[in-house]
Protein backbone atom coordinates (compact mmCIF):
# COMPACT_ATOMS: atom_id res chain seq x y z
CA UNK A 1 0.00 0.00 0.00
CA UNK A 2 1.10 3.80 -1.05
CA UNK A 3 2.11 6.27 1.17
CA UNK A 4 1.63 9.65 -0.52
CA UNK A 5 1.31 12.65 1.14
CA UNK A 6 -2.40 13.13 2.75
CA UNK A 7 -3.55 16.16 3.69
CA UNK A 8 -2.82 19.40 4.50
CA UNK A 9 -2.44 19.71 8.61
CA UNK A 10 -4.65 22.93 8.72
CA UNK A 11 -8.31 22.24 9.05
CA UNK A 12 -8.02 18.28 9.71
CA UNK A 13 -10.74 16.81 12.21
CA UNK A 14 -9.27 14.78 14.68
CA UNK A 15 -9.89 12.71 17.87
CA UNK A 16 -7.55 11.47 20.44
CA UNK A 17 -8.13 9.53 23.14
CA UNK A 18 -6.12 9.27 26.44
CA UNK A 19 -5.79 13.01 25.77
CA UNK A 20 -6.15 14.12 29.53
CA UNK A 21 -1.93 13.26 30.12
CA UNK A 22 1.21 12.50 28.45
CA UNK A 23 1.39 11.23 25.13
CA UNK A 24 -2.57 12.52 24.28
CA UNK A 25 -2.75 15.49 25.61
CA UNK A 26 1.18 16.40 24.19
CA UNK A 27 -0.61 15.61 20.72
CA UNK A 28 -3.58 17.35 21.38
CA UNK A 29 -1.80 19.86 21.51
CA UNK A 30 0.28 19.88 18.84
CA UNK A 31 -2.28 19.39 16.39
CA UNK A 32 -4.05 22.28 17.76
CA UNK A 33 -1.10 24.49 16.82
CA UNK A 34 -1.90 23.66 13.30
CA UNK A 35 -5.40 25.25 13.91
CA UNK A 36 -7.04 21.92 13.76
CA UNK A 37 -10.69 20.77 15.21
CA UNK A 38 -10.25 18.19 18.10
CA UNK A 39 -12.66 15.98 20.06
CA UNK A 40 -10.73 14.89 22.91
CA UNK A 41 -11.76 11.43 25.29
CA UNK A 42 -10.42 9.77 28.39
CA UNK A 43 -12.42 8.87 31.39
CA UNK A 44 -11.27 12.59 33.70
CA UNK A 45 -14.01 15.17 32.50
CA UNK A 46 -11.85 17.99 34.08
CA UNK A 47 -8.62 17.15 32.81
CA UNK A 48 -10.75 17.28 29.43
CA UNK A 49 -12.17 20.33 29.75
CA UNK A 50 -8.58 22.05 30.96
CA UNK A 51 -7.21 20.17 27.74
CA UNK A 52 -9.63 21.85 25.59
CA UNK A 53 -9.24 25.32 27.18
CA UNK A 54 -5.61 24.69 26.53
CA UNK A 55 -6.02 23.70 22.50
CA UNK A 56 -8.26 26.53 21.97
CA UNK A 57 -5.44 28.86 23.61
CA UNK A 58 -3.00 27.47 20.81
CA UNK A 59 -5.70 28.22 18.28
CA UNK A 60 -8.10 25.00 17.49
CA UNK A 61 -11.23 23.89 18.05
CA UNK A 62 -11.90 21.31 20.27
CA UNK A 63 -14.36 19.53 22.14
CA UNK A 64 -14.68 17.39 25.32
CA UNK A 65 -16.27 13.71 25.47
CA UNK A 66 -15.33 11.58 28.87
CA UNK A 67 -15.07 8.26 27.65
CA UNK A 68 -14.04 4.75 28.93
CA UNK A 69 -12.42 3.29 25.94
CA UNK A 70 -13.47 -0.20 27.15
CA UNK A 71 -16.54 0.39 26.63
CA UNK A 72 -17.67 -0.21 22.72
CA UNK A 73 -21.02 1.76 22.98
CA UNK A 74 -19.01 4.69 24.52
CA UNK A 75 -16.35 4.90 21.64
CA UNK A 76 -19.10 4.66 19.09
CA UNK A 77 -20.29 7.44 20.55
CA UNK A 78 -17.55 9.32 20.50
CA UNK A 79 -17.04 8.95 16.81
CA UNK A 80 -20.76 10.16 16.76
CA UNK A 81 -20.22 12.98 18.88
CA UNK A 82 -17.36 13.71 16.10
CA UNK A 83 -19.23 13.48 12.78
CA UNK A 84 -22.31 15.64 14.95
CA UNK A 85 -19.77 18.47 15.72
CA UNK A 86 -17.28 18.35 12.54
CA UNK A 87 -18.85 15.72 10.22
CA UNK A 88 -16.25 14.09 9.61
CA UNK A 89 -12.96 12.10 11.01
CA UNK A 90 -9.82 12.73 9.47
CA UNK A 91 -7.53 11.71 11.86
CA UNK A 92 -7.88 9.27 14.97
CA UNK A 93 -5.22 8.48 17.29
CA UNK A 94 -5.82 5.58 19.51
CA UNK A 95 -3.49 6.05 22.49
CA UNK A 96 -5.60 5.63 25.90
CA UNK A 97 -3.58 3.03 28.59
CA UNK A 98 -2.88 1.79 31.20
CA UNK A 99 -0.67 -0.41 33.06
CA UNK A 100 0.20 -2.70 35.65
CA UNK A 101 3.46 -3.79 37.35
CA UNK A 102 4.44 -6.90 39.01
CA UNK A 103 5.47 -10.20 38.94
CA UNK A 104 3.27 -12.56 37.45
CA UNK A 105 1.53 -14.69 39.94
CA UNK A 106 1.04 -11.05 42.33
CA UNK A 107 -1.22 -9.53 39.50
CA UNK A 108 -4.85 -9.52 40.59
CA UNK A 109 -6.66 -11.64 37.88
CA UNK A 110 -8.99 -8.32 37.38
CA UNK A 111 -5.95 -5.75 37.16
CA UNK A 112 -4.62 -8.00 34.16
CA UNK A 113 -7.68 -8.10 32.37
CA UNK A 114 -8.57 -4.72 32.58
CA UNK A 115 -5.38 -3.48 31.05
CA UNK A 116 -5.87 -5.97 27.92
CA UNK A 117 -9.59 -4.26 27.91
CA UNK A 118 -8.14 -0.86 27.88
CA UNK A 119 -5.51 -1.21 25.84
CA UNK A 120 -6.41 -4.06 22.80
CA UNK A 121 -10.02 -3.92 23.12
CA UNK A 122 -9.81 -0.18 23.48
CA UNK A 123 -7.95 0.26 20.44
CA UNK A 124 -10.27 -2.10 18.78
CA UNK A 125 -13.55 -0.11 19.33
CA UNK A 126 -11.39 2.74 17.86
CA UNK A 127 -10.49 1.57 14.89
CA UNK A 128 -14.31 -0.23 14.48
CA UNK A 129 -15.83 3.35 14.98
CA UNK A 130 -13.02 5.40 12.92
CA UNK A 131 -12.30 2.89 9.62
CA UNK A 132 -15.82 2.66 8.49
CA UNK A 133 -16.07 6.80 8.72
CA UNK A 134 -12.58 6.47 6.29
CA UNK A 135 -13.66 4.14 4.00
CA UNK A 136 -16.83 6.18 3.02
CA UNK A 137 -14.93 9.11 3.03
CA UNK A 138 -12.17 7.78 1.24
CA UNK A 139 -9.32 8.96 3.04
CA UNK A 140 -7.96 9.08 6.53
CA UNK A 141 -5.24 8.21 9.37
CA UNK A 142 -5.89 5.49 11.74
CA UNK A 143 -2.95 5.93 14.66
CA UNK A 144 -2.26 2.95 17.25
CA UNK A 145 0.68 4.35 19.82
CA UNK A 146 1.49 1.12 21.04
CA UNK A 147 5.67 1.19 22.34
CA UNK A 148 9.00 -0.14 21.91
CA UNK A 149 8.25 -3.31 24.38
CA UNK A 150 5.66 -4.59 21.89
CA UNK A 151 9.07 -5.48 20.21
CA UNK A 152 11.07 -6.19 22.78
CA UNK A 153 9.33 -7.61 26.11
CA UNK A 154 10.11 -6.47 29.49
CA UNK A 155 9.47 -8.28 32.81
CA UNK A 156 6.90 -7.17 35.37
CA UNK A 157 4.32 -5.57 32.97
CA UNK A 158 3.04 -8.97 31.70
CA UNK A 159 -0.17 -7.63 30.36
CA UNK A 160 1.39 -4.29 29.10
CA UNK A 161 3.70 -5.77 27.16
CA UNK A 162 1.33 -8.18 25.49
CA UNK A 163 -1.06 -5.52 24.90
CA UNK A 164 1.40 -3.72 23.01
CA UNK A 165 2.25 -6.61 21.17
CA UNK A 166 -1.61 -7.23 20.08
CA UNK A 167 -1.51 -3.14 19.44
CA UNK A 168 1.67 -4.38 16.25
CA UNK A 169 -0.37 -7.14 15.25
CA UNK A 170 -3.43 -5.53 14.98
CA UNK A 171 -2.35 -2.51 12.54
CA UNK A 172 -0.90 -4.96 10.24
CA UNK A 173 -3.95 -6.80 10.13
CA UNK A 174 -5.72 -4.09 9.24
CA UNK A 175 -3.35 -2.61 6.63
CA UNK A 176 -3.61 -6.18 5.34
CA UNK A 177 -7.33 -6.14 4.66
CA UNK A 178 -7.24 -2.25 3.37
CA UNK A 179 -4.70 -3.42 0.82
CA UNK A 180 -6.74 -5.66 -0.38
CA UNK A 181 -9.91 -3.48 -0.42
CA UNK A 182 -7.96 -1.22 -2.48
CA UNK A 183 -8.50 1.54 0.26
CA UNK A 184 -5.29 3.22 -0.66
CA UNK A 185 -6.56 6.27 0.70
CA UNK A 186 -7.05 4.68 4.30
CA UNK A 187 -3.64 4.32 6.79
CA UNK A 188 -2.81 2.43 9.57
CA UNK A 189 0.33 3.54 11.28
CA UNK A 190 2.04 2.12 14.80
CA UNK A 191 3.95 4.13 17.03
CA UNK A 192 6.66 2.46 18.98
CA UNK A 193 8.09 4.91 21.85
CA UNK A 194 11.11 4.15 24.38
CA UNK A 195 10.36 5.43 27.85
CA UNK A 196 8.39 8.59 27.16
CA UNK A 197 8.12 11.38 30.46
CA UNK A 198 4.62 10.88 31.15
CA UNK A 199 2.02 10.66 34.37
CA UNK A 200 1.72 6.67 33.62
CA UNK A 201 4.68 5.41 36.20
CA UNK A 202 2.91 7.21 38.77
CA UNK A 203 -0.09 6.15 37.87
CA UNK A 204 0.17 2.62 37.39
CA UNK A 205 -0.91 -0.65 39.35
CA UNK A 206 2.20 -1.65 41.66
CA UNK A 207 2.47 -4.93 42.71
CA UNK A 208 6.31 -5.38 43.02
CA UNK A 209 6.37 -3.55 46.75
CA UNK A 210 9.20 -1.23 45.18
CA UNK A 211 8.29 2.43 44.03
CA UNK A 212 7.86 2.44 40.03
CA UNK A 213 10.36 5.41 38.09
CA UNK A 214 10.94 5.64 34.62
CA UNK A 215 13.75 3.52 32.95
CA UNK A 216 16.08 6.02 31.14
CA UNK A 217 16.46 6.72 28.79
CA UNK A 218 13.26 9.37 29.06
CA UNK A 219 12.13 10.96 25.93
CA UNK A 220 9.64 14.04 26.39
CA UNK A 221 6.06 13.49 24.93
CA UNK A 222 6.35 16.46 22.68
CA UNK A 223 8.76 14.14 20.73
CA UNK A 224 6.31 12.04 20.35
CA UNK A 225 3.23 14.08 18.89
CA UNK A 226 5.66 14.96 16.54
CA UNK A 227 6.09 11.91 15.36
CA UNK A 228 1.98 11.26 15.11
CA UNK A 229 1.55 14.58 13.30
CA UNK A 230 4.43 13.97 10.80
CA UNK A 231 2.75 10.63 10.33
CA UNK A 232 -0.39 12.05 9.58
CA UNK A 233 1.58 13.99 6.36
CA UNK A 234 2.97 11.49 5.60
CA UNK A 235 2.10 8.10 6.34
CA UNK A 236 3.90 4.90 7.40
CA UNK A 237 3.71 1.58 8.80
CA UNK A 238 5.79 1.63 12.04
CA UNK A 239 7.90 4.45 13.31
CA UNK A 240 10.06 4.12 16.41
CA UNK A 241 10.35 7.01 19.01
CA UNK A 242 13.90 7.85 20.61
CA UNK A 243 17.48 6.98 19.69
CA UNK A 244 17.24 3.87 22.43
CA UNK A 245 14.01 2.36 20.73
CA UNK A 246 15.87 2.57 17.59
CA UNK A 247 18.80 0.57 18.76
CA UNK A 248 16.72 -1.99 20.58
CA UNK A 249 14.69 -2.64 17.50
CA UNK A 250 17.94 -2.77 15.30
CA UNK A 251 19.48 -5.17 18.22
CA UNK A 252 16.66 -7.64 18.69
CA UNK A 253 16.89 -8.43 14.74
CA UNK A 254 20.46 -9.50 15.40
CA UNK A 255 20.82 -10.99 18.50
CA UNK A 256 17.13 -11.46 20.23
CA UNK A 257 17.96 -13.44 23.09
CA UNK A 258 21.01 -11.05 24.64
CA UNK A 259 18.62 -8.35 24.07
CA UNK A 260 15.93 -10.38 25.80
CA UNK A 261 18.20 -11.02 28.96
CA UNK A 262 20.14 -7.21 28.74
CA UNK A 263 16.22 -5.90 29.32
CA UNK A 264 15.27 -7.91 31.89
CA UNK A 265 18.33 -7.07 34.19
CA UNK A 266 17.74 -3.31 32.99
CA UNK A 267 14.17 -3.78 34.18
CA UNK A 268 14.93 -4.95 37.09
CA UNK A 269 17.81 -2.55 38.21
CA UNK A 270 16.20 0.88 36.81
CA UNK A 271 12.70 1.01 36.57
CA UNK A 272 11.99 0.00 40.29
CA UNK A 273 13.78 2.59 43.32
CA UNK A 274 14.92 1.39 46.47
CA UNK A 275 11.77 2.69 48.15
CA UNK A 276 9.20 0.31 49.37
CA UNK A 277 5.67 0.85 47.84
CA UNK A 278 2.44 -0.42 48.94
CA UNK A 279 0.23 -2.59 46.94
CA UNK A 280 -2.51 -0.35 44.69
CA UNK A 281 -4.24 -1.00 41.81
CA UNK A 282 -3.60 2.66 40.25
CA UNK A 283 -5.58 4.45 38.08
CA UNK A 284 -6.94 1.23 36.41
CA UNK A 285 -10.84 1.46 37.61
CA UNK A 286 -11.11 5.19 38.27
CA UNK A 287 -9.41 7.81 36.43
CA UNK A 288 -6.31 9.45 38.39
CA UNK A 289 -7.71 12.84 39.71
CA UNK A 290 -4.55 13.86 41.27
CA UNK A 291 -2.35 14.69 38.49
CA UNK A 292 -3.35 14.82 35.32
CA UNK A 293 -0.34 16.11 33.36
CA UNK A 294 1.75 16.62 29.69
CA UNK A 295 4.83 15.14 31.33
CA UNK A 296 5.74 13.16 34.27
CA UNK A 297 8.55 15.35 36.05
CA UNK A 298 10.87 12.72 34.94
CA UNK A 299 12.46 13.66 32.08
CA UNK A 300 14.27 16.95 33.56
CA UNK A 301 15.52 14.33 36.46
CA UNK A 302 17.32 12.20 33.93
CA UNK A 303 19.41 14.12 31.00
CA UNK A 304 22.62 12.72 31.88
CA UNK A 305 21.24 9.09 31.96
CA UNK A 306 20.02 9.79 28.47
CA UNK A 307 22.99 10.39 26.84
CA UNK A 308 24.85 7.66 29.07
CA UNK A 309 22.66 5.03 28.22
CA UNK A 310 22.01 6.49 24.61
CA UNK A 311 25.72 6.61 24.34
CA UNK A 312 26.03 2.15 25.47
CA UNK A 313 22.74 1.74 23.59
CA UNK A 314 24.78 2.57 20.26
CA UNK A 315 27.81 0.87 21.05
CA UNK A 316 26.04 -2.47 21.93
CA UNK A 317 24.36 -1.58 18.69
CA UNK A 318 27.99 -1.61 16.71
CA UNK A 319 29.11 -4.47 18.54
CA UNK A 320 26.12 -6.45 17.97
CA UNK A 321 26.56 -5.67 14.09
CA UNK A 322 29.85 -6.69 14.13
CA UNK A 323 29.56 -10.01 15.73
CA UNK A 324 26.51 -10.83 13.45
CA UNK A 325 29.11 -9.46 10.72
CA UNK A 326 31.34 -11.95 11.66
CA UNK A 327 29.34 -14.62 11.79
CA UNK A 328 28.10 -14.32 8.57
CA UNK A 329 31.80 -14.54 7.42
Amino acid sequence: MGYPLLMRMRDLVVVVTGASSGIGRATAHAFADHGNALALAARGEAALNEVVQECVDRGGQAIAVPTDVSDAQAVRELAQRTLQRYGRIDVWVNNAAVSVFGPFQDIPEEDFRRVLDVNVMGYVYGARAALPVMREQGHGVLVNVSSVVGVVPQPYTHPYTMSKFAIRALSASLRQELQLEGASGVHVCTVLPATIDTPIFQHAANYTGRAVRAMPPVYPPERVARTIVNLVRLPRREVAVGTVAHALLMQSRLTPGLVERLMAIQVDRQHFSHRPAPANPGNLHQPALDFAATHGGWDSRQQAARRLVGAAATLLVGTAVAVFRRWRR
